[in-house]
């Protein structure tokens, strides 16, 4: 195979075969996990319009990064790296004096009435955003793999380099979190919808 090969012997296949290694490698890696990157970015607390920009970022490390990645890590290493450039792009979003609400500028440019069900999606997704916002990043990532992942605690542990036991207590911290933050929201929002 030419990747073991190239690995093994570079100067008698030279920079090209290395390269052409490389470049396969980084495509195959970011076909398997660009849309996980995407989700993860975006549940991480970036807004939609941001996610892109970010996803970039994560791939132009990964890119640079690539020979000290182990084969097999690519995902790990990609969550690891979502993770710092998105804590990086809320700090730089709190920091920022100008905020725009995508949402509300979103629905004003679209007159046109929308149906129930794309309400309800839209008010479930915001929901999940601001208790998702408000819950301790720690707790946040283990919930997000976990339950909007769908992975097993094993991949979990992998992934963000903890120990599954570490994952289970988390994980139960942030199910409980999760319950009572979105009581709290509803709540919050139900008491702001009676008042005058």
């Amino acid at each position: 195979m030419l990747g073991d090969a190239a690995k093994t012997f570079p100067g008698v296949l030279g920079p090209r075969a290395v390269a052409r290694d490389d470049a396969a490698r980084l495509g195959a890696a970011v076909r398997q996990n660009y849309q996980f990157l995407w989700r993860s970015l975006r549940r991480l607390g970036l807004q939609a319009a941001d996610v892109d920009d970010a996803a970039q970022q994560v791939l132009s490390v990964f890119a640079k990064r690539l020979a000290d990645v182990e084969l097999g890590a690519e995902k790990a290493f990609l969550f690891q790296t979502a993770l710092r450039v998105a804590s990086d792009a809320r700090r730089a979003q709190a920091r920022s004096p100008l905020r725009f609400d995508e949402d509300a500028l979103g629905s004003a440019a679209d007159p046109a009435p929308s149906a129930d069900e794309q309400i309800e999606g839209h008010e479930a997704r915001a929901l999940l955003d601001e208790v998702l916002a408000a819950m301790d990043p720690e707790l946040r990532v283990v919930f997000i793999l976990f339950e909007l992942e769908e992975m097993t605690m094993a991949q979990i542990a992998e992934l963000i380099a903890i120990p599954a036991g570490t994952v289970g207590s988390r994980l139960f911290r942030a199910r409980k979190d999760f319950e009572s933050m979105t009581a709290r929201v509803k709540a919050r929002r139900a008491f702001a919808g009676r008042r005058p």
